[in-house]
């Protein structure tokens, strides 16, 4: 009996260890299809500093110097400023005969238009004084054109016959002067001048065909200015109104006030001019008249008329002038006609400009200078006359809109007063009804 407890105890003792073993089995399933916890997040460790070794590299902006940068804004700017000049001077050119009879047309406005204030405040309606001063004003202009025609070609005879002559004693002067010339290189230089006038015939008369068109043109731009003329002495408040329309908002009180005072300078520079070429040519005139000149008084009226182009009309009609007197009186006249010229181009430069036109027209001579021979390039003797009143009005008027940017509103001084008439300072509502479209 004793060795059948022995073997049930190893019995019962295996059985034990196999229920544990069966236990620890069932536990690690059930913990593997049991769900756990999050895994917690994996942190990435933050870049290091850059040290003074290694810097970080800049923006691309940062990298371009600043004179670049500005030079850049600058240049594109300009290229676009460039390109709208370009292409407002081929519309100009496009319509170039249009273009010079209007301004032709506000030139002769500013001249005439103190008229028609004064027959309005002598009670004369607007309509009666308007006409009234244009057809006084044209018929003035017309009468010296058909004086210096009728001049011309009642000496027309006796002027080739004095230049025939002036060239005759010139060639002996030559053929005795110590420059050696002798009379074959004379004969070869009238040789070769016939030769070209000869090889260019066909030109030359081309050049006669075309005169026609330019006589068309012409009238056609006489017509024109004569019309603009009527309409901007008659009706010139409400073009400048109309013209105001056309402004943005927000920019029409500065173009507002800078028309006016633009007006004032256009209408004081051709006040000035015209009594600055009649003091010319008066003084010229009589200077050439007593050297016993030919043609004296059509060389007076070219004086006067060759004035209304600054410095370079001076030089040409006094050279006109001295040339016609060489050819015709022989050199001492020629040198004293030029005495004469000289002293009163030197006079008007430095005592009548600066008197009559005071601080009115403020442009400096190489701008004078520079404006005419762009003028001149573009649209021949027009462009040269109206270049420089245009650089005035443009000087006056960007002054003003920049002062006017600045919050200060410039006013006249003594000097630009004293150069504008009583109605055109009396305020604003009368210089707005006195400016026509600036």
């Amino acid at each position: 009996m004793s060795q059948v407890p022995g073997w049930l105890s190893r019995l019962g003792a295996g059985l034990t260890q196999v229920g544990e073993k069966l236990d620890e089995r069932r536990a690690e399933v059930e913990k593997e299809h049991t769900p756990g916890p999050p895994p917690a997040p994996v942190s990435v460790p933050p870049p290091p500093a850059p040290t003074p070794e290694t810097k970080a590299r800049p923006q691309p902006v940062e990298a371009v110097p600043w004179g670049v940068r500005v030079a850049a804004e600058a240049g594109w700017r300009l290229l676009v400023l460039a390109g709208t000049v370009w292409v407002l001077m081929r519309v100009i050119s496009a319509v170039q005969l249009v273009v010079l009879a209007f301004v032709c047309a506000l030139l002769i406005t500013a001249l005439l238009q103190p008229t028609v204030s004064r027959l309005r405040r002598l009670g004369v309606p607007r309509g009666p004084a308007t006409a009234l001063t244009a057809i006084l004003g044209f018929v003035i202009m017309g009468l010296i054109g058909w004086f210096v025609t009728w001049q011309v070609m009642e000496n027309i005879d006796s002027l080739s016959n004095q230049i025939q002559d002036g060239i005759d004693e010139l060639r002996k002067w030559l053929l005795n002067s110590p420059f050696h010339v002798t009379d074959k290189q004379i004969n070869q230089i009238a040789k070769n001048l016939r030769e070209a006038i000869g090889a260019n015939t066909d030109q030359i008369t081309s050049a006669g065909l075309e005169g026609v068109q330019v006589v068309v043109e012409a009238l056609t731009g006489i017509l024109l200015t004569v019309f603009s003329t009527l309409f901007l002495l008659y009706d010139g408040r409400r073009i400048w109104e109309w013209t105001l329309k056309l402004v943005p908002a927000a920019a029409r009180p500065g173009v507002a006030g800078a028309g006016p005072r633009a007006w004032r300078t256009l209408t004081a520079y051709v006040r000035g001019t015209v009594i600055v070429a009649l003091i010319d040519a008066t003084f010229i005139g009589l200077g050439i008249y007593f050297l016993n000149v030919p043609m004296a008084v059509p060389l007076a009226v070219f004086i006067f008329l060759f004035s209304f182009i600054p410095l370079v009309g001076a030089v040409a009609s006094g050279a006109l002038a001295v040339v016609v007197a060489l050819v015709t009186q022989g050199v001492f006249t020629a040198i004293m006609t030029l005495v004469v010229v000289l002293a009163v181009q030197q006079i008007e430069g430095h005592i009548l400009q600066p008197f009559i036109l005071g601080r009115a027209v403020r442009v400096h001579p190489l701008a004078v200078v520079l404006s005419v021979t762009a003028g001149g390039m573009v649209a021949g003797i027009g462009g040269a006359v109206v270049a420089v009143p245009l650089v005035a009005v443009s000087n006056t008027v960007v002054g003003y809109l920049r002062s006017y940017a600045h919050g200060t509103t410039p006013e006249q001084s003594r000097e630009d007063l004293a150069a504008t008439t009583p109605e055109e300072t009396a305020g604003p509502d009368q210089a707005l009804e006195e400016t026509p479209a600036v």
